[in-house]
């Protein structure tokens, strides 16, 4: 699999979701990109010598809101393929992290803490 399906993959896991979640999503951007930066790993706390992301939700969640905020920038949602590709190998073993990855994100989106997303297997 190369970045092109990891895209498409990705796609088709946003496809497959109830059309009232999808429609929720429209003000976030959802994207694939290379790898984390370094900076990035840093400001997650995560060590760039030995850790990576799959992908990573930027953004104010659902529950956050208000009303009399002022507009937000979008939403964004950014898979990381290379850590992807190096890390799952087998095609089947990668759609099924990509899946899993993509709902993890959009979990906290929907304002979902970690513990809540790793409770519900995501």
């Amino acid at each position: 699999m190369n970045h092109s399906e990891i895209r498409k993959e990705v796609a088709r896991v946003i496809d497959k979701l109830p059309k009232e979640f999808r429609e929720q999503l429209r003000n976030v951007e959802i994207v694939v990109e290379t790898r984390p930066s370094k900076e990035l790993l840093l400001a997650e706390g995560l060590d760039p010598r030995e850790d990576t992301l799959y992908g990573i939700y930027q953004g104010v969640p659902l529950p956050d809101r208000s009303a009399l905020d002022p507009p937000l920038l979008p939403d964004k949602i950014t898979i990381f393929a290379e850590p992807l590709l190096e890390d799952f190998p087998d095609p089947d073993e990668l759609r099924e992290e990509i899946r899993l990855t993509v709902l993890h994100e959009i979990a906290h989106y929907f304002g979902m803490e970690e513990e809540d997303i790793e409770d519900l297997g995501y």
